[in-house]
C-alpha cells in the first residue's frame, strides 16, 4: 500500500464518529419524489450544502432542474470537485450518489420512526441510510481525509450527489446530461457506488434494459349479480396479464451468466381497480409489469407482442353496448431504459476498482452484470465506462433500512484508493 493510501485511511478511521453523524443528520430530512406526493430533495440539499460549506473543495456547484411539483420548483444537484496534482488538467474520477429516497412504505413494520434515525450494534437505522446514504457519507470523507492531509489525488474527484434517482432521473443525471454536456469527457472514470454485495467483491458492468408497462383494461361496470349487463374489467385484465407473462417467459427466456438472475424477468407489481364493495363488477383495471430484459432483446418487440395480445384478448371479450365496443386496453410507459453496450470488464476502472480492493482488502472482485437501473447506464450510453460498485448489507427499500458503519468507513478508503492510485 502507498504511504499516501495508508495515511488517508487511518485518517477515515479517526473521521468515523463525524461520518455517523452526518449520515445521521441526513437521514432525518426526507427527500422523497413529487411522483409520491412528496416535497422532493431541496430541503436535503440544502442541508449537504450546509455540512461542506467550509470545506476547502475546488468548486462547487448547484444545478436546479426545474419541475414545479417540488419544494421552490427545483430538483436540485450537486458537483463538488477537489482538483488532483495536476489542478484541472488531471485525469478525473466521478463518484455519483443520489439524494433522493424512497417512501417509507408500511411504518407498521418499522421497529422505529424511518426519519428518525437510531445508531445501534455498528449499524444505522432509517430510510435513506444503505440506500445511498451509506455510499454519498463514504463518498464525502474519503475526500475530506485528503484535504485534513493537505493531499492532492492524482486524479480530480468530482462528487456528484443528484436528485430522481429512485422514479428515473428525468430531474437527475439525465436532465443534467441533456442540459450541460460540456460537464462530461469521454476520458472520465465514473464510480456509482449503489449496488454491490456483502463483501465488496462485485463490479456490476452491465444492466438489463428496463420497462415498468401500465395496462389499462376498460370494460362496463355493473351489479355483481347480473355480469351479462355488463363486462367484467378485472377478469379482462387477469386473462391478458396471465397469458402476457406466459408469452414473455416463453418467448424471451435466453440466460446470460454475466446477469445475476441471468434471465429476463417480467413481474406483475401494481393492481388497481375502483370496485370498492364485494358486489360491483369493476368497469376499470389497471396491472403494472416490471420488466427487466437481457440486452439482446428489444423493449420494442416486447410492446409489440403485448399489443398483439392485447387485440386477441379484445377479440375474445368483445361485446358492444350502445354503439360502443369494449373492453379497452390501453398501455402506459411509466418507464424505459434501453441499456447501453456493457462496461469493458479490461477498462481501466474496472482494473482500477480491482487493484484497490486487492490492496485494501486482499480480495478478488468479480464482474457481473445485474437487472436494476442505476447512473451508471447514462454514462454508458455516453461511451464513458462506468462501474457500480459498493459493500451492502442490501436492506434498500426494506423496513428497517439500515447502513454498516464499517462498511461506510471500508468503502471510503477504496474510493480514496482510486484517486490516489
Amino acid at each position: 500500500m502507498s504511504e499516501a493510501l495508508e495515511k488517508v485511511s487511518q485518517e477515515i478511521e479517526k473521521l468515523q464518529d463525524e461520518m455517523v453523524e452526518t449520515l445521521v443528520e441526513l437521514i432525518k430530512i426526507p427527500a422523497i419524489s413529487p411522483d409520491y406526493g412528496y416535497e422532493g430533495e431541496y430541503d436535503k440539499a440544502q442541508k449537504l450544502l450546509e455540512i461542506i460549506r467550509d470545506w476547502p473543495f475546488d468548486k462547487v456547484e448547484v444545478y436546479n432542474a426545474p419541475d414545479e411539483r417540488a419544494k421552490n420548483g427545483v430538483r436540485p444537484s450537486i458537483l463538488a470537485y477537489y482538483y488532483g496534482q495536476d489542478g484541472e488538467e488531471s485525469p478525473r474520477i466521478w463518484i455519483l450518489t443520489h439524494i433522493d429516497v424512497v417512501p417509507p412504505g408500511d411504518l407498521s413494520k418499522w421497529k422505529s420512526d424511518p426519519f428518525k434515525p437510531i445508531v445501534k450494534d455498528g449499524k444505522v437505522y432509517g430510510r435513506g441510510s444503505e440506500d445511498n446514504g451509506q455510499s454519498l457519507v463514504a463518498s464525502l470523507y474519503a475526500v475530506k481525509a485528503m484535504m485534513n492531509l493537505g493531499i492532492r489525488p492524482k486524479r480530480t474527484v468530482i462528487l456528484a450527489f443528484v436528485s430522481d434517482e429512485e422514479t428515473g432521473s428525468k430531474y437527475g443525471v439525465e436532465w443534467l446530461m441533456r442540459e450541460h454536456p460540456e460537464l462530461f469527457r469521454k476520458d472520465d472514470l465514473v464510480l456509482v457506488p449503489d449496488g454491490g454485495n456483502e463483501e465488496g467483491t462485485f463490479i456490476e458492468v452491465a444492466e438489463k434494459s428496463i420497462l415498468w408497462l401500465r395496462v389499462k383494461v376498460r370494460g362496463r361496470q355493473v351489479h355483481a349479480s347480473m355480469p351479462d349487463k355488463g363486462l367484467n374489467a378485472h377478469r379482462v385484465a387477469l386473462d391478458f396479464a396471465y397469458h402476457l407473462d406466459k408469452l414473455l417467459h416463453e418467448k424471451y427466456s435466453d440466460r446470460d451468466e454475466l446477469f445475476d438472475p441471468p434471465e429476463s424477468t417480467f413481474e406483475p407489481t401494481m393492481v388497481k381497480n375502483p370496485a370498492d364493495s364485494p358486489n360491483i363488477e369493476p368497469g376499470e383495471h389497471e396491472v403494472v409489469f416490471d420488466c427487466r430484459i437481457l440486452p439482446r432483446y428489444g423493449i420494442d418487440d416486447i410492446l409489440a407482442d403485448a399489443k398483439a395480445l392485447a387485440e386477441e384478448i379484445k377479440e375474445r371479450y368483445r361485446k358492444e353496448f350502445d354503439g360502443e365496443v369494449l373492453p379497452e386496453i390501453e398501455f402506459e410507459v411509466l418507464q424505459r431504459m434501453d441499456a447501453p453496450a456493457p462496461t469493458d470488464p479490461n477498462s481501466e476502472i474496472v482494473k482500477l476498482l480491482q487493484k484497490a480492493l486487492r490492496k485494501l482488502r486482499g480480495k478478488e472482485a468479480k464482474v457481473g452484470g445485474i437487472g436494476g437501473g442505476t447512473f451508471a447506464a447514462y454514462f454508458r450510453k455516453l461511451g464513458i465506462p462506468a462501474v457500480v460498485w459498493a459493500t451492502l448489507d442490501e436492506t434498500a427499500h426494506q423496513p428497517n433500512e439500515y447502513a454498516k458503519i464499517d462498511n461506510m468507513v471500508e468503502d471510503a478508503k477504496v474510493m480514496a484508493a482510486l484517486a490516489l492510485l
